[in-house]
């Protein structure tokens, strides 16, 4: 299979007419008549996005002959050698094996100092061998570079893809021929492409091994993963991290097992207690009235607390005592980080198995600003007796496709992972049908993290994220008295750099943050997870007489091609991935100043958010800023940003065991019960608000009276503002006698 990677040739008389350019231009034909494609330009233009492009080149080639040196006076050689110096420092910053070929006329390796000469793979003198040698000779490096790029099951899936095998097992769609036979089958292959087709395929393929019982390439692309990320052991999920954190579950906990979870988890730990009939204790995570989420205290993972929260729980009378599981959100949504090695340190032998979800962290084990404050590194805190468990989503943050997850395992002094227990776990989660692409994204996602590629990925996602801070503090400074939007954070932000990693640690009372009393470098904000507070609410909880509620701002920055991760009451998130760019977040910083000088304006809703309106039209004659003041007054009448807090702290009563309040659903041993009529209630699903998209209920809990009251807000403000309803999972909506009511299914009454 053909991959384009130009060699790019950088010499300043590429196109001069001169011996030189002849020269230059005589090997780039020997080399295209090799096959190989050639990029020529004369200058190094900006050293540092120029030294980019080696993820697109099959090598460099960089001309040190007479001219580019000047006329040998020392002050101009040193002025060469020194571009000459940084050019090669930008590309080894990020791939040390993409050849680097130095030519010249007279120039030796003499007049190059040994920090570069021992960075390239050639030195070319030109006129003494033939164009056509050179040429070969070039080839040579550039095809041993590139055929060593690909890891191990993205090489055998594109050679597969390549040897044009008939299929006859399937998918049906075999190779992508029966797309072909229909013109909207047509529009389909066209749109996707023959090789993403071709290279569907089913288990049957043998020389693609297998992902059930981790074989063949896919076996060897674990492993090289595994060594990547620093882990024992490493598998790939093609379902993404919810079922990844099934998996692990299923492998070590059984009914009846006492585990220990975090209240503010994913929902798929939820679902894990319900399928494996676990009884959880859980951990409470503080909260700002933002609605962001903040860490759970040093203090509830002491042992002695755990214990206290095991005794009291109703239904642990007669179990195993010692926990089977611990699992925290690490980082959460908004970012924040744990010090893992302090947890490892408090539950070492206390908890069977440690389980750091770790969807939003899969970057963290390649830059030293994250040291100690992810699940799993090379030769760090190893626990004595308990196994470590990461799952990670790899399309959250690094390249995966959607739902290419991974599970990594940290053994312990101890113990040993037991493969084939562990992988009966993987069965019952993983489909007999994987998509092979997905794996092969898994593949190439670890593959491209390889340090020093990946750290320095990292670093500059890292770096744009400050920036765009950077950039967002600097319109707020010009603005003064005027009104502009926050982002989240410390309050001391480096001028330049990524600056003192000590800024980012979470400090007790800092009024930034709003969690209160912290327990000293236990907590860390991710820099690269940005929540934009908008105006109209302090950390404090109090509503401001006006305000911009965020949904509104985030429904306008999707009219205007700007799609945002996650959107609170007053605040939106985005994440600054490995593909951010500066355009992106750039642009993001110009749509905010348009919405603003369009709320300012208080320009009509036709004009701003012209397909909102055309779907809701009894919005057409209202301005941008109207509209702010109307939902920003229905959530202070409410004083919603205290309810919801309080709702998520407040008392959660457990009157059933989990699985067995989900199981009245199957046997229909339930009510359909009215908003109202909830309170003391027991739910047999999990109640699950949008935002933050966590779960507030779960099967066998009561209702108290906070939650219902925000149920009671949420069917107000939905009825007033169609459009910007608020969503949430388990609330059953359905006319009655011709009106909309909102139901939740609870447990019938014995």
């Amino acid at each position: 299979m053909r991959f384009r990677f130009p060699v790019i040739i950088i010499d300043e008389d590429f196109r001069s007419e001169n011996a030189s350019g002849f020269g230059i231009r005589a090997l780039a034909k020997a080399l295209e008549n090799e096959g190989l494609e050639v990029l020529g330009v004369t200058s190094y233009g900006d050293l540092a996005s120029f030294a980019q492009q080696q993820s697109r080149a099959s090598c460099f080639i960089l001309s040190i002959d007479d001219e580019e040196f000047g006329t040998g006076l020392p002050e101009e050689v040193q002025e060469v050698i020194s571009r000459l110096r940084e050019f090669v420092k930008e590309v080894r910053v990020r791939n040390e094996d993409i050849p680097i070929f130095l030519y010249g006329e007279t120039r030796t390796s003499r007049h190059i100092p040994n920090d570069v000469l021992k960075e390239l793979h050639g030195f070319i003198h030109m006129f003494e061998d033939t164009p056509e040698f050179i040429a070969r000779y070039v080839v040579r490096e550039a095809r041993a570079y590139l055929d060593s790029l690909a890891p191990p099951f993205f090489r055998a899936l594109t050679h597969y893809a390549a040897d044009s095998s008939y299929s006859w097992h399937c998918p049906g769609h075999s190779g992508g021929v029966a797309f072909l036979k229909s013109p909207v089958g047509q529009m389909f292959h066209q749109f996707f492409g023959e090789n993403m087709l071709r290279a569907d395929v089913c288990n049957a393929v043998d020389e693609l091994g297998q992902l059930l019982d981790h074989s063949g390439p896919v076996a060897a692309s674990e492993r090289n993963a595994a060594r990547i990320f620093n882990s024992d052991h490493l598998f790939f999920v093609t379902n993404g991290t919810s079922t990844s954190n099934k998996i692990v579950w299923h492998s070590t906990v059984a009914p009846d097992d006492i585990v220990v979870v975090d209240r503010n988890c994913h929902k798929s730990i939820l679902h894990a207690i319900i399928m494996t009939g676990a009884i959880p204790v859980f951990l409470m995570p503080t909260r700002n009235h933002y609605g962001i989420i903040g860490p759970i205290p040093l203090d509830e993972f002491r042992p002695e607390n755990i214990r206290r929260k095991i005794e009291a729980n109703p239904f642990t009378k007669g179990v195993q005592f010692r926990p089977r599981v611990l699992t925290i959100t690490q980082s959460t949504y908004d970012g924040v980080l744990y010090n893992v090695d302090t947890i490892k340190s408090l539950l070492d032998g206390e908890i069977d198995t440690l389980l750091f979800d770790e969807a939003w962290l899969p970057h963290a084990t390649f830059h030293d600003f994250y040291l100690g404050m992810h699940a799993i590194d090379k030769d760090r805190s190893r626990c004595r007796d308990s196994m470590v468990f990461a799952t990670q989503s790899t399309h959250k943050l690094l390249a995966g496709l959607s739902q290419a997850s991974q599970i990594l395992v940290q053994e312990s002094e101890t113990r040993t992972l037991d493969w084939h227990i562990f992988n009966e776990a993987y069965l019952m989660h993983s489909s007999t049908s994987p998509q092979y692409a997905i794996i092969a994204s898994c593949d190439v996602a670890a593959a491209m993290m390889e340090p020093p590629g990946g750290t320095a990925l990292v670093h500059e996602s890292i770096m744009e994220a400050l920036d765009f801070r950077r950039a967002m503090r600097k319109v707020d400074a010009e603005f003064g008295a005027d009104w502009w939007f926050k982002v989240w954070g410390p309050d001391y932000l480096a001028e330049e750099g990524i600056g003192d990693r000590n800024d980012w640690v979470l400090k007790a009372d800092d009024r930034w943050h709003g969690f209160g009393d912290l327990a000293a470098d236990f907590n860390m904000l991710d820099p690269i997870k940005a929540t934009i507070i908008t105006p109209g609410l302090n950390v404090d909880g109090e509503i401001a007489d006006s305000g911009i509620p965020a949904v509104i701002v985030t429904k306008y920055l999707a009219e205007h091609g700007v799609v945002v991760e996650k959107t609170g009451l007053y605040s939106f998130f985005i994440m600054f991935t490995i593909g951010i760019t500066k355009g992106r977040w750039n642009t993001m910083v110009t749509e905010l100043q348009q919405f603003k000088d369009d709320y300012d304006r208080n320009q009509p809703l036709w004009r701003v958010l012209p397909e909102f309106i055309q779907a809701y039209p009894c919005y057409e004659k209202i301005g941008l800023r109207d509209l702010c003041e109307q939902i920003h007054g229905i959530y202070k009448a409410n004083d919603v940003a205290r309810l919801t807090t309080e709702m998520y702290l407040s008392d959660f009563v457990p009157a059933m065991k989990p699985a067995v309040a989900f199981a009245k659903m199957a046997h229909r041993e339930i009510d359909r019960v009215k908003i109202d009529d909830l309170e003391g209630r027991i739910t047999s699903v999990l109640l699950t608000p949008y935002p933050p998209g966590i779960p507030l209920l779960i099967p066998g809990e009561r209702f108290n009276g906070t939650i219902v009251r925000y149920l009671q807000f949420a069917r107000e403000f939905n009825t007033q503002f169609p459009g910007f309803e608020t969503d949430i999972h388990g609330l059953v909506k359905k006319k009655v006698n011709g009106e909309i009511g909102y139901f939740v299914d609870c447990v019938k009454p014995t």
